[in-house]
């Protein structure tokens, strides 16, 4: 064993290639995304078969395929990925695997960076499927390979549900410095085990319905569900709020007597432990990110057993219903409930900090995307339908084009709706390139096939950028190294049958703006790609600068781009040289030609 400082992500993929993975697939999203990359940054040798999929669905059907096959295979994932991969997930809950398979999906309390706080655990049980909650990046290294052991011996998927404070913290974690690779048998044919029929799946979830309440008292004295403490009262509590409540109580005064409970696998939940925690206490609070999942097990057990013991945490106000816990939100809720108080080091008081808006990087061609849009339908009632991506930030002012942003791909089918109830108005949609191959191309079909009057804007910027410029079908590179035919987003939707298809370069102000014209004055589905690098994957072209003597001061630079290198300094316009990327757009916004590019 050696010691190493590890981010929660890379010792989840490391305990992975520990435990023997073979294959390993995922769709980018953060908090998760570290956890593929991870893998393929140690994977030498190429002994792992390592893929970004173009969604959830397809990276855990393709895990599914490999773990027929016998193989071990991790799938990576954040919490609204899950959704896109539910369908795959109910029915292989039923079917179960030969080898073992670990569904990541990585929950962001908060939410820091996604559309919701939904809380993985109710999948799990949902779906009827064990899942591990790990409280540190130490415990995820070996939590994962536990996982791998349990799914491989129940025949069944796990989920494995890190929250964003275990999957970006880091620690110093002690791995194995040598592993034995897990050798596959190979598919075997069993149609009455790997095809799905009605029969099958009441016999399977019978089968189910008899395994958890086993498999729970199993994990009653698995090592990471702990129960310690004696006394009246009860803590209980899980994940990363286990290390906020250890690191609270560890600066208590005179705390007294207390039982403390963690949960480390909420399903099946391990009831032997819990009434054994629950057993003369008079009252408990439960702690937890993000629903009150432990708190209405425990109240459940409470009933089942006739144990009379006050149960509180979220679902009576005790503790916040939304957003991550904090060591100091967790010392309010213990300082009332032990009747104690906390050592308060003294503090100077911090300044306020800068307001800080997210905002389209300087240079990224979005901005002129947008822009090109706007001046195209200047006094035109028209909506923008967006997406989830960088581009999601054109709702800022002053570009404030993003009405709409629901789900991925969401942006083609919201905008037919749209026009189902206002034909007259004109319908954009706005959707990136992965985003495209993810889940856009479903909702173009529906929208040709049902002759709907929509322009598509793809924003194609080569990359994946939100999520830290991971490749997709449109690069021409795997996640192996190995370099491919980029696929063609001109051709599919040619061969869709959009009834308009050109490509242009949004830094070419004029081109863009006549693009967009055109297709307004025709009918049917008519799409428009945008297509200029992310400045993250290319170089920067010479810079830009204000000619101080040509500027009249109209601001209209700053007014209708609002690109972060363009400044005011003294009360005038200028370009910050440290941020000016060379897109050249304010030079063609100018009036007057005072921007140009530097000597």
């Amino acid at each position: 064993m050696s010691e190493r400082l590890l981010m929660g992500n890379e010792a989840i993929a490391l305990g992975a290639i520990h435990a023997g993975v073979n294959v390993v697939s995922g769709y980018p999203g953060t908090p998760s995304t570290e956890i593929l990359e991870t893998v393929a940054k140690n994977n030498k040798e190429g002994s792992v078969y390592v893929e970004w999929s173009v969604n959830e669905k397809a990276a855990l059907e393709v895990g599914a395929g490999a773990a027929y096959s016998g193989a071990r295979s991790l799938v990576t994932m954040k919490q609204v990925g899950l959704n896109v991969a539910s369908d795959p997930l109910m029915s292989l809950a039923y079917v179960g695997v030969k080898g073992g398979m670990v569904i990541v999906s990585a929950d962001d309390p908060g939410p820091i960076s996604s559309q919701t706080e939904q809380d993985t655990r109710h999948f799990a049980q949902f779906a009827k499927l064990p899942v591990f909650d790990p409280s540190s990046p130490e415990e995820a290294y070996q939590m994962i390979q536990d996982a791998f052991e349990l799914s491989e011996r129940y025949s069944t998927p796990v989920l494995f549900r890190p929250t964003t404070r275990v999957c970006h913290g880091c620690a110093s974690v002690e791995v194995r410095d040598s592993f034995e690779p897990h050798k596959p048998e190979g598919f075997v044919k069993d149609s009455k085990r790997w095809v799905i029929f009605p029969r099958a799946s009441y016999l399977n979830h019978c089968r189910i319905e008899k395994r958890d309440p086993a498999l729970g008292d199993e994990l009653s004295s698995y090592r990471f569900n702990t129960l310690t403490g004696s006394g009246r009262k009860g803590i209980a509590t899980h994940g990363i709020s286990y290390a906020y409540t250890c690191e609270a109580l560890s600066s208590a005064e005179g705390a007294g007597e207390y039982k403390l409970l963690k949960i480390s696998t909420p399903n099946p939940f391990p009831e032997k432990l819990a009434l054994e925690f629950l057993q003369e206490l008079d009252e408990v609070v439960c702690i937890e990110e993000l629903d009150p999942v432990i708190e209405r097990a425990l109240t459940y057990i409470a009933g089942k057993y006739g144990l009379k013991v006050k149960i509180s945490g979220k679902l009576d106000g005790t503790v916040a219903p939304a957003g991550e816990n904090t060591v100091e939100s967790v010392k309010d809720v213990l300082s009332k409930f032990l009747d104690i108080k906390f050592d308060q080091p003294e503090m100077p008081p911090l300044p306020e900090l800068p307001v800080r808006p997210p905002v389209l990087c300087a240079g990224c061609p979005h901005r002129a995307s947008f822009y090109a849009v706007k001046q195209a339908t200047k006094g035109i009632k028209a909506v923008y339908s967006g997406d989830i991506g960088c581009y999601t930030l054109g709702n800022a002012m002053p570009l404030d084009m993003v009405d709409t942003c629901l789900c991925m791909g969401a942006d083609v089918t919201i905008a037919q709706g749209i026009h189902r109830v206002e034909p007259d108005t004109v319908n954009f949609s706005f959707i990136g390139d992965s985003t495209f191959f993810a889940s856009g191309i479903t909702g173009v079909v529906n929208a040709v096939y049902n002759r709907t009057d929509i322009i598509l804007i793809v924003l194609d910027n080569s990359t994946t950028a939100m999520t830290g410029h991971q490749p997709h079908p449109g690069t021409g590179v795997t996640m192996m190294g190995d370099v491919c035919a980029a696929v063609s987003i001109e051709k599919i939707l040619e061969a869709v049958g959009c009834t308009y298809v050109k490509t242009v370069d949004p830094l070419d102000l004029a081109a863009a703006e006549s693009a967009v014209r055109e297709a307004m004055a025709l009918t049917g589905v008519k799409a428009i790609i945008m297509k200029s690098p992310c400045i993250a994957v290319t170089k920067p072209a010479k810079r830009f600068a204000v000619d101080p003597e040509k500027c009249i001061n109209c601001k209209k630079c700053i007014r209708e781009l609002g690109c972060p290198a363009i400044v005011l300094t003294d009360g005038r316009p200028a370009i910050e040289p440290g941020l000016c990327y060379g897109c050249g757009i304010c030079a063609q916004v100018c009036p007057v030609k005072a921007i140009g590019r530097e000597d």
